[in-house]
């Protein structure tokens, strides 16, 4: 087993401190009458640095420190938390927490989570945790050279809203009164730039970022704010487009979200309060048979990688849906108890949601589509849970002879999800990895658009 990365020393907090820390509200707890408790003890330092037209337009820097504590009396629940972290304020805040569980309603499902569950031994290095160690300096150089290079795209670029380079550290220590005491530092990288075209026809803007737990593995500056330009430049001369009905390519980073409602709907929560159009559908067919989902949480390096949920629960890679087929759900262990059904350790969210890649990058997707609208963006929060009914605002380009004619804008995209999902006709190999969902293209047979 490879040594774990020990946190830099500019964080507010060690791991022997969070340890202690924990392990105090853990027993203050006990004392003010909790049968059972857990608790997370966290350390942040972060800085962000935005650069616009040149100039420096903000700088912000945060240090934080923190403790919550979710305690159970009996089969009541209280949460509480603090900023400060001496041991009066920490008993106060068990105390406020005990409190509040003697008056909320008792859940049946309530409790911490079955203790073989429990991840045990010492969390293998995922490779989350990269500290850029970047001053103000450099960080408002690397933002200057990325606007620079969006701006230098094309004479139309008239104008910027900025470019962002930020870098976050982090560290945590979760613990239980099971006995369960583990946590891992964790970084994030991130540079973005969105600037604005403009010529006869009127103004676009458009944006691109990259974001990494390693900063060394982030996109090449100049060529993110390349991309920034190039995709304000290509939507100048965007129009409306005819209503009707048409085939639907989601481009990589507007797919993503697909596979966001597809988790909402299989989740605990949603399942057991029987809000959800995927209701009894585990072991049916819900999507086209391109389409195989798979969750790997000990990716290494990647940004949604961890040993164990926010529960402790250990996680495990697992295959969701599989040629089309729903294989199983998003569960912490409340939801699970509430569905008699075992955690899938996902308290806290999915990890790494990998859409297995098809054959296609997207020109091949185009082709195969032939004539329909590559969305590019969409707008708007039209989806409905419960019945899986979508409508969202988009723009993107028209392809005919599968080839990009124009830019569209001011549409209205519309169907059911269920219908989307099972009418899925090609997953692109254009995979693009951003936060906890990996995903390539995708084309969606038919759906409804409104336009003119």
């Amino acid at each position: 087993m490879p040594d774990l990365p020990v946190a830099s020393a500019s964080l507010p907090l060690s791991a022997g401190v969070m340890t202690e820390v924990a392990q105090r509200s853990l027993e203050a707890a006990r004392r003010h009458g909790a049968t059972d408790a857990e608790v997370e003890v966290s350390a942040a330092v972060g800085q962000s640095v935005t650069v616009r037209r040149g100039e420096v337009e903000t700088v912000e820097y945060n240090r934080d420190k923190g403790m919550g504590i979710t305690v159970y009396i009996g089969k009541r629940r209280g949460n509480a938390s603090t900023s400060d972290l001496s041991p009066e304020a920490i008993d106060r805040t068990a105390q406020a927490a005990c409190a509040i569980a003697r008056h909320t309603a008792e859940d049946d499902a309530v409790g911490l989570p079955d203790a073989q569950r429990l991840f045990r031994g010492t969390p293998v290095d995922l490779d989350l945790y990269h500290p850029w160690g970047l001053d103000v300096e450099e960080a408002i150089a690397i933002a200057k050279r990325t606007e620079a290079a969006a701006l230098a795209v094309d004479k139309r670029i008239t104008n910027s809203e900025g470019a962002t380079v930020s870098a976050f550290d982090s560290d945590f220590m979760l613990a239980n009164t099971l006995g369960f005491c583990a946590g891992y530092p964790a970084s994030k990288a991130y540079v973005s730039a969105a600037v604005v075209a403009e010529d006869a026809s009127g103004m676009q803007r458009d944006y691109w970022y990259t974001t990494h737990r390693d900063h060394a593995r982030l996109e090449d500056v100049e060529g993110v704010g390349r991309m920034a330009g190039e995709r304000a430049v290509r939507r100048l001369g965007g129009r409306k487009h005819a209503t009707g009905e048409s085939a639907v390519v989601f481009e990589a980073n507007v797919a993503a979200s697909l596979l966001g409602h597809f988790v909402s709907a299989a989740s605990g929560s949603s399942l057991y309060r029987r809000s959800t159009f995927l209701l009894d559908r585990l072991g049916t067919r819900v999507f086209a048979p391109c389409v195989t989902i798979r969750e790997e949480p000990h990716q290494r390096g990647e940004m949604a990688s961890s040993p164990f949920d926010a529960e402790g629960v250990a996680t495990a890679p697992r295959v969701v849906v599989e040629d089309g087929e729903l294989r199983g759900w998003f569960l912490s262990s409340h939801s699970a108890r509430k569905l008699g059904l075992e955690t899938t350790g996902n308290a806290g969210g999915n990890h790494n949601l990998v859409l297995v890649p098809g054959e296609l990058d997207l020109e091949g997707i185009l082709r195969k589509m032939g004539r329909g609208l590559l969305v590019t963006e969409t707008m708007g929060q039209g989806v409905n849970p419960v019945t899986g009914d979508y409508s969202r605002g988009a723009s993107g380009f028209w392809v005919e002879g599968g080839e990009i004619r124009h830019p569209v804008e001011e549409v209205t995209i519309a169907g059911n999800l269920l219908d989307m999902f099972a009418g899925i006709r090609a997953v692109g190999r254009d995979v693009l990895t951003r936060g906890s969902r990996q995903c390539g293209s995708i084309l969606v047979e038919r759906m409804t658009i409104a336009g003119e």
